[in-house]
Order: structure tokens, then sequence, then C-alpha cells
């Protein structure tokens, strides 16, 4: 080798050396830069979230990815910084704990290293707890889906040992089509006669009493008006942004407006009308072992307010509210209803009237109007027919140690044809399955019983449903019924996690009120006309008469 070139040699070997000792730290830093998040960086972010910092977008992905992979429900922006909060808090009675068991304060890398087990206990920690919280959600499904199916089972039992003799077999082929495999009963009768077409799962429509949630508004609604409680034009505020009158209160089934109107009446007054409609006594039909139900014996305060909208204490059979609504179709007489157990008494069936109730006929006309709005657009839409008018009333609570759902209504409105009346038991009950129950009969039942006048369906700008439809609010703003629904489901399952570890906060799975926007059109209600006699012929006005004062249109295409 050349000596002169030995400098030159030397200076491109340490040039190599250098460059490929940077390209070997370079790589190094990527690779750890990789892992970052298991070491160094992990515990800064945990700092970070530790001291209530703000989170870079990596690690809310990270956060998500392991949220996901752990089952975990996704948190707000408000609870994200309250847990950060308590871990904090934590955090810093657990260094604080550990200098005064020292005596001393911990230094750099202790405090570091106790923070990484702190983590990483309480990581383990809020994983158990959320396995304990799935596990216990999991249990609370399969128990009452149990439930549920035990229910089922046993309302299958029932209607198999039903005694048919005598029933409409059309009719009872239709209501066990619309009952499903839901646990409920069935009952269907001519509101106008009394003639039972078919009674499902007997054994619940009339030898068991169920809490009459909602539809004890009917009751209070009539004692009101009887009472004058209630004023032929009175809209009273709800505490919100609307004024709400009867129709309203009924379509909605609004608790605050009876609760008001309960109050008034009095707990005698509402008994007196409860029992003058049939409550707590036996209808009178022709099977055995009839349950009369009950009604409360003593309440005072509140109580009375919150029987008057709810209905505690109360016991109603499903024949009753039968007879009940049908009464309030035929303009107030109590029918005794009857099942003819053959043809010639079929054919030569009587009409037994128990009694003429003592109430105003006008009391009968002005709830009528509510009862079709909860049908055609209120919490009883599920009923809706566009082939004919039908009104009734919707019932939601928890009794009996289940969810209740009841449905009682009649159509068609100007021509009474049926009363048909659903009760249910489950947690299928708290979506007003009996309204949709009831409105599958009518549909089937249509060509036979239904309104044989045709009519148009109107439909207005109001009517429709758009994103910000004033209706969809308003329904929202006064449908309490649906409110307290949603609140005593939030608060089954947050009993539920409680159960399963206490002191842990109660993740909630319906925050958000799901209002269904509503699909249905209002309906006209068919009026049967007379004919009118010929009128006489009057003398074309000449035109220069004088006007005589009443009011013309000068051009009648315009408004």
């Amino acid at each position: 080798m050349n000596v002169k070139s030995s400098p030159r040699v030397a200076r491109v070997v340490f040039s190599l050396f250098i460059l490929f000792a940077l390209i070997g730290s370079l790589t190094i830093e990527t690779s750890a830069r990789g892992k970052r998040p298991r070491g160094r960086s992990a515990r800064k972010s945990s700092g970070k979230v530790a001291r209530g910092g703000k989170l870079s977008k990596s690690q809310r992905r990270q956060l998500a990815r392991a949220g996901r992979r752990g089952g975990r429900v996704r948190l707000s922006r408000r609870e994200m910084r309250a847990e950060r909060q308590r871990a904090a808090r934590e955090q810093a009675a657990y260094i604080a704990r550990l200098e005064k068991r020292a005596g001393h304060k911990l230094s750099k890398r202790e405090r570091a290293a106790e923070m990484r087990r702190f983590g990483s206990s309480r990581r383990r920690a809020l994983e158990e707890a959320r396995r304990r919280r799935e596990a216990a959600r999991q249990a609370a499904i399969a128990r009452q889906r149990a439930i549920d199916e035990g229910m089922r089972n046993e309302v299958e039992a029932n209607i198999a040992r039903d005694n048919t003799v005598g029933e409409d077999l059309e009719v009872r082929n239709a209501a066990v089509a619309a009952l499903g495999r839901h646990a409920g009963t069935v009952v269907v009768m001519d509101p106008k006669t009394g003639r039972v077409y078919t009674v499902v799962n007997q054994e619940w429509a009339l030898r068991r009493g169920f809490k009459p949630c909602s539809t004890i508004k009917l009751v209070t609604g009539v004692a009101g008006l009887s009472e004058k409680v209630i004023q032929p034009i009175e809209a009273v505020s709800d505490g919100s942004n609307y004024r709400i009158d009867l129709t309203d209160a009924l379509a909605y089934s609004n608790n605050s407006y009876f609760q008001h109107v309960g109050g008034q009446v009095g707990f005698d007054k509402m008994v007196t009308y409860a029992r003058e409609l049939g409550l707590g006594e036996k209808t009178g039909i022709n099977y055995v072992n009839e349950s009369p139900g009950r009604v409360p014996l003593f309440k005072s305060g509140y109580a009375v307010n919150h029987m008057s909208s709810h209905g505690d204490d109360f016991e109603v059979t499903a024949i009753q509210l039968a007879t009940l609504v049908s009464a309030m179709s035929n303009g107030g007489k109590l029918l005794m209803p009857h099942v003819p157990r053959s043809v010639e008494e079929t054919s030569q069936f009587r009409t037994e009237v128990r009694r003429k109730v003592n109430i105003d006929g006008e009391a009968w006309k002005r709830m009528v109007p509510g009862m079709i709005g909860a049908v055609n657009y209120g919490s009883g839409k599920k009923a809706y027919r566009p082939e004919q008018t039908v009104a009734g009333k919707t019932g939601t609570c928890i009794g009996q140690g289940s969810w209740l759902g009841l449905f009682t209504s009649y159509a068609p409105v100007v021509n009474p044809r049926l009363a048909v009346v659903v009760i249910s038991r489950g947690a299928d009950a708290r979506g007003h399955l009996p309204a949709a129950v009831a409105g599958n009969i009518y549909r089937a039942l249509s060509p036979r019983f239904g309104t044989q006048i045709n009519f148009q369906i109107a439909q207005g700008q109001d009517d429709e449903v758009t994103p910000n439809n004033s209706r969809d609010k308003k329904a929202a703003a006064l449908n309490e019924e649906a409110k307290e629904t949603r609140a005593e489901t939030e608060a089954e399952e947050n009993a539920d996690e409680a159960a399963a570890t206490s002191g842990t906060a109660n993740q909630n799975a319906n925050t958000t009120p799901a209002v269904e926007k509503s699909k249905v059109k209002a309906t006209s209600m068919p009026v049967e006309t007379k004919p009118k006699p010929a009128a006489k012929p009057q003398a074309k006005p000449a035109a220069n008469e004088t006007n005589d004062g009443r009011p013309r249109r000068s051009n009648p295409t315009k408004p």
C-alpha cells in the first residue's frame, strides 16, 4: 500500500464507521418509537391522563381499541374528564399513603415505579369491574328471557285449555295470529250487544286482575268532566312550552294533567266513578271463576294524584276493560258480556244491560277526540288503521312483578262493531305491543266489521312528518308515559350493574330519549249522513239587488 494514500484511506474508513453508527442509532430509535405505548410514552400518556391533560389523537385511538377489546362503552367528554380526575385523585392518595408509611418523600424513580404499579393494578381492577358488569348484564338478560319464556309457555298452555264453544272461529283465529307467541290475552266483543266473539287466554282475561296503568285515565277523564273539574274550553301548562287540553292529554298519555284532575276530583269520587264504570265487580260473563278485580280502599294526598294517572292499587280484568270501553262507545250502557253456546242461542241472542251509567252523554263525546288522537298520532299509533277510525287508550307500567302493557279500544268510531282489549306481560310489553296486536286484529277483521263507507284520508301540511316537525317535538314533551318507561328501563339496568359491583359508576344503556317519529296521517272520521229532502228552487237575485249584509266571496277560487 502506498504510504501517501494511507491517511486518505483512514479518513474514508472513519467516515463509513460514523455513517453506519448513525444509521444504527436511527434504526434503534425508530423501533423504540414503535414500542412507545408499552414503554416511556405509555407512562407519559398515563401520567397525562392522571393529571387531567388532553390526550393526543393516537392515544385516543389506542384507548378506543382497548375499549372495543374489553367490551367497554365509549365515554363522552364529560365522563372522560371525570374519569381522569378520579384517577388523579386516587393516584395522589396512593402516593401520599406510601410516603406517609415510608416517612419521607419518594424519589423520582421510586415515584415512577409506584405509579406504574398503581396503574397496572388499577387497570386490572377496572377490567375486572367491567367483566362483572358485563356478566351481570348478560345474567339479567338471560333471567328476563327465561321469565318471558316461562310466561309464553304458560300462555300457550292456557290457550290450549280455552273453552271455545260458541266463539266466532274467524275472530279467534285472527286474535291468536295477532298475539303470536307473546305472553298476553285478547278479548273481542260487540260493544252494542255484549256478545263476546272470543277470549284468548281465558285464565288471564277473566280470572286474573292486572294493574290498569294509564288506562285508568279514562275513568279520571270521565270523572273530571262530570265533576266540572275539566272545563269545556281549558288548556293548562304542562311545565314546558306547551299548553295541553283533555284531547292531547289522552293522546299523549300525559301523567301531570290527570294527576291534577284526579287530585281535584278526590279519592272518594274517583272510586265512585270507577265502580260506576264496572271496576271492582264481576261482569257476569258466562264463564266460571270470574275475578271481580279490586279498587283501592283509601288514599290521601299525592297518592290520590298518582293513583289517577297510574292506577295504583287497582286491579282490572280484560273483560272489565272491554265492558268499560263498550259503555263509552254505546252511550253509557254497561252490558253483561255473553258467549252464545249454541246455534239457537246465537240466532236469538239477547242484549242484557246491567245498568245505565249515570254520566252525561257530553262526557262520552268529549273523550272521543283524545282516544282517536292516541291511535292516529299519540301513544297508541301502532294500532292505526287507514281503513277505519279506531279510538283507544294505552297503558304501560310495572305491575305483578313484570312489565305490563294494555290497550283498550273500539272501532269504527261512527258505528262501533268491535271492542278489542289486549293485555301483555314481559319485556316486549313496554313497547306498546298491545296496540300493535289490536291493530292487526282490526286489519284482519276489517272486511267483515270495518267501515263500509269510502272516504279519503285527509293530509295537510302540518301532518307531514319532517325532521323538525312540531308535532314530534310536542309528542316528546307531552308523552310522559314513554318517559317513565325509559326511566324504569334505565333504573332496572342500573340496578343490575349496582348488584354486580357496588361503588362502580353505572353505565346507562338508554340515555338519549328515543322519540319515534310518527308516520301516521290524520284521518277524517266518516259520518253517516241521511238523505236530505230536495230543497225548493230559489229565485236567483237580480244583478242590481242591494246587499242584505251577509258576507259573500267575490271570487270563490281564492281563499
